[in-house]
């Protein structure tokens, strides 16, 4: 994993570096750096629209009783993809916006969610340690103590409490 990001690291930047000599040989200083603000406004205001749809998307779906889980995912990515509009480059901006796009990022965020492992926490959840549950204990046969206690007022502390 770590030598695929540190490629990403170098190969992003160069690439990007080289867009930016292509686009402001044609296009010249300005105009260009007006198109990379320009995508960056445009995609802000994009993924803030596309996440709050997202997001009723997925309050609709829990109402309903429904695992809203590609509607998450979703989600995560139009993060992404805000992240993406909103980092200066022409690549980054072409991978953003196919990420708002609704079609490609569903079939992406199924493709993920193929690849994710989702384990049943229903049988207690976090647990461990030495007081975990097992499987079939649930409460059963377990020690428990019940006890009670008063707090003393540390001028007290020679005093004996007698009842």
């Amino acid at each position: 994993m770590f030598p695929i990001l540190l490629m990403m690291f170098i190969a992003v930047p160069v690439i990007e570096i080289g867009l930016f000599i292509q686009v402001g040989g044609m296009l010249g200083l300005w105009p260009t750096l007006a198109l990379v603000l320009i995508t960056a406004f445009v995609g802000a205001s994009l993924v803030r629209s596309q996440g709050l749809s997202t997001l009723l998307t997925v309050q609709q779906r829990m109402q309903r009783g429904e695992i809203p889980a590609q509607q998450i995912v979703e989600g995560v990515m139009l993060a992404v993809a805000g992240v993406l509009l909103l980092t200066p480059g022409f690549m980054t901006d072409t991978m953003g916006m196919l990420i708002l796009l609704p079609r490609p990022r569903a079939m992406l965020a199924k493709y993920l969610m193929t690849k994710v492992v989702v384990t049943n926490m229903s049988a207690g959840g976090f647990q461990s340690g030495p007081y975990e549950r097992g499987p079939d204990q649930h409460g059963q046969g377990g020690q428990t103590f019940d006890g009670e206690y008063e707090r003393k007022d540390d001028s007290d502390h020679d005093k004996l409490d007698r009842h």
